[in-house]
């Protein structure tokens, strides 16, 4: 049984940095390319970020310079290291194995002064 369990969101001012988790089960997470995607409410999900089993990455042009993502397999963790937030980042990010249907309940971020 796959599970995804995103943390880490939150409410951030502008300019502000929040670091998201995710935990995985029930797949090869070492194997797996993960991704981390967003949805803001009214919109379709997009993908943010993506990184692949050997490390190499993938940023959306909008979040390009500000977003890190990285893993640790020994934890079977992906996370998203967002910095200079903006208020456009504000959704529900997600984070998702590549190719997948498998999706967790997401967590929250509200960036708003």
């Amino acid at each position: 049984q796959v599970q995804l369990v995103e943390s880490g969101g939150g409410l951030v001012q502008p300019g502000g940095s929040l670091r998201l988790s995710c935990a995985a089960s029930g797949i090869i997470f070492s194997r797996s390319a993960m991704g981390w995607y967003r949805q803001a409410p009214g919109l379709q999900r997009d993908r943010v970020a993506l990184i692949f089993s050997d490390g190499n990455t993938n940023y959306a042009d909008s979040v390009k310079g500000r977003f890190t993502i990285f893993r640790d397999n020994a934890k079977n963790t992906v996370y998203l290291q967002m910095n200079s937030l903006k208020p456009e980042d504000t959704a529900v990010y997600y984070c998702n194995p590549w190719g997948s249907n498998y999706w967790g309940q997401g967590t929250s971020v509200t960036v708003s002064s």
